[in-house]
């Protein structure tokens, strides 16, 4: 089997992992049992040694439709011919408690024909390293991985099972109104008996009911309100129920470019993502996530992380190191090499973060409960750090692998880190070095002006000493930093769109001429910024020009309204899928934009 376009593939979870489901019925992706787990499946990486588990009925001319069960992650993919069409569910059951089966579950039916089927089941443990030892009987199968870092596997059916080879197959038949089930999971104890279609039927239908409840709570009512709740979902599901972390994307070494060496393992959680993500989901009356966050964030404040009080991404327990190894037995995406897991960059200097944390923790105190002393201690004991390091030069929002430099992003954000923090203190009367943070605060601020303006370009640059752009300096005004009609970022914006935009779509920087990544080749259009620049472009009070380009965006959006992290050329799918920058940011742009177009734009300022 060929390598299926990367857009065409669904999520689905249940918030401690997550599978990807192509719509020729083969899920190529599934990490167990965690989001961060080694692969079971990962075809989507290897077509040969990857391991995937595909149901595919037998239609001649068939044409395949792929949809969400309404405000749900449960997963329909239609096969539709002339002699028969057939369903297939996918759905990881939630429950209302943690203590939910982890498990796939696929319901295939036949709405109309006699249609045969194929179903191939190819678990290839630990990254497709493992081998395993094979068990069947007649509708149960257990797979032994021999690395016993790996946990069994147990599939059990409503439909005969055989070994080929080390994998099970099965041809059977249905008709008009007849079902099959297949569940796989974690060795189970109570033996092989298979699944009873009416009980796999009430766990799906229970799955429904949860994220229908869900997304009942958003407060959302504006324009393009299916594509803010599917962004919603999305998110959701990258969230962890057990510790309140969020994966930046549930994949890991998706290429950039086809062929290329920028391949990364996103399963972590990157401080600066899962503040965006919850400042999108305050804005649709989320707050249950963001208590759950900040109760695993209050027990980072404590570490003593390499660079500095903070780290630039943990695992979702929290754990700092995150190895980065290369797999050389593995193809890689079309043939895009490395293939990479853990990620180096937690080791960098990064000093946005702390912006994005105290823009987070600000946000929070004014949705939710006030911040602990002790909580404030720790914003305190951060800023005392920050402000003897503001200056220095750091690898930036990118990650650049080329040498740190003083990046214009990194030292606005080091001015909201005290500029929040200083809200904070009025809205909560709390006490602290106030006027040490002012001085600091205005610091900085002068710096920004003086030493990253570029007078010749009129226009703000990527970093200190350089003629670069950089779609970073987007989040200037929506951050308030600067206001969003300043002449000097209006000829910013102009700038940017003359050397980083074409049409909607919005590059990060300028890969051929700095070199700044430190990384041969070059990248796709980077979906985030082209959303910043929308929601910029409505700021600035071009609401026409915002409207149009925004509707251009959602057309790239998959069958299902997902999106990678990049968009090549000819607008296919790059980057890890689906990524949460993505979608946090078209929730701040349609957000916005749908007030300003409803003239109440001023309530969604910070």
């Amino acid at each position: 089997m060929a390598f299926e376009p990367i857009e065409n593939y669904g999520v689905i979870g249940n918030m401690q992992s997550t599978a990807l489901v192509g719509m020729n019925g083969s899920i190529d992706f599934w990490c167990y049992p965690d989001f961060d787990s080694p692969t079971v499946f990962a075809a989507l990486l290897d077509d040969q040694k990857g391991g995937r588990f595909a149901i595919q009925p037998q239609l001649t001319n068939m044409r395949v439709r792929q949809l969400y069960l309404p405000e749900t992650n449960i997963l329909i993919t239609r096969f539709l011919a002339e002699e028969g069409v057939a369903e297939l569910i996918d759905c990881m059951p939630v429950g209302e408690d943690a203590g939910q089966p982890n498990e796939l579950v696929r319901l295939v039916s036949v709405i109309r024909g006699n249609v045969h089927f194929r179903m191939n089941c190819q678990p290839r443990f630990n990254y497709g390293a493992a081998a395993h030892e094979l068990q069947v009987s007649k509708r149960y199968a257990t797979f032994f991985p021999v690395d016993k870092s790996c946990l069994p596997m147990s599939l059990r059916s409503t439909v005969d099972l055989k070994p080929h080879s080390q994998d099970i197959t099965s041809e059977f038949s249905l008709q008009t109104g007849q079902k099959a089930t297949f569940i796989l999971t974690g060795r189970q104890a109570d033996g092989g008996e298979p699944p009873e279609i009416d009980v796999v039927e009430r766990r799906i239908l229970d799955t429904a009911h949860f994220w229908k409840r869900w997304i009942s709570k958003s407060k959302y009512k504006g324009r393009w309100r299916e594509m803010v709740n599917r962004s919603a979902l999305v998110l959701k599901l990258l969230i962890s129920r057990k510790y309140g972390s969020l994966v930046a994307a549930p994949t890991f070494s998706l290429p950039e470019s086809i062929g290329g060496v920028r391949n990364w393992d996103y399963r972590f959680t990157w401080l600066r993502d899962a503040t965006f993500t919850l400042y999108a989901l305050i804005r649709l009356g989320f707050l249950g996530e963001t208590e759950a966050f900040f109760q695993w964030l209050k027990n980072r404040l404590s570490d003593d992380a390499q660079r500095g009080p903070l780290q630039v991404m943990y695992g979702l327990d929290g754990r700092q190191e995150l190895e980065e190894i290369s797999l050389d037995y593995l193809s890689g995406y079309e043939n895009s090499r490395p293939v990479r897991i853990g990620n180096a960059a937690y080791k960098q200097l990064q000093l946005d973060i702390y912006g994005e944390m105290m823009d987070a923790v600000y946000l929070a105190n004014k949705y939710g409960p006030s911040i602990s002393h002790r909580g404030w201690q720790g914003v305190q004991r951060l800023l005392e750090w920050l402000g003897k390091n503001w200056h220095r030069p750091d690898e930036g929002i990118w990650e650049v692998r080329g040498g740190p430099r003083e990046f214009l992003h990194s030292r606005v954000m080091c001015w909201v880190a005290f500029d929040r923090a200083l809200r904070l203190a009025d809205k909560r009367s709390l006490s602290g070095p106030l006027d040490v943070w002012r001085r600091t605060r205005a610091e900085i601020q002068n710096d920004i002006f003086t030493n990253f303006w570029d007078d010749e370009l009129q226009s703000f640059v990527q970093a200190k000493g350089t003629k670069y752009l950089d779609a970073s300096a987007l989040l200037m005004p929506l951050m308030r930093f600067i206001s969003p009609v300043d002449p000097m970022w209006l000829s910013t914006m102009r700038a940017i769109e003359k050397h980083l935009v074409e049409d909607t779509l919005v590059r990060r920087y300028e890969t051929e001429r700095s070199n700044v990544d430190g990384l041969p080749g070059t990248e796709g259009s980077f979906t985030a910024c082209s959303f910043w620049y929308v929601e910029c472009l409505a700021r600035a009070g071009e609401l026409e020009k915002a409207q149009l380009l925004f509707e251009k965006l959602l057309g790239y959006a998959n069958h299902l309204g997902l999106y990678s992290e990049e968009l090549g050329e000819d607008g296919r799918h790059l980057g890890n899928f689906p990524q949460a920058f993505t979608h946090l940011a078209l929730i701040s742009a349609a957000t916005y934009l749908d007030r300003a177009l409803s003239g109440t734009s001023d309530a969604v300022w910070r």
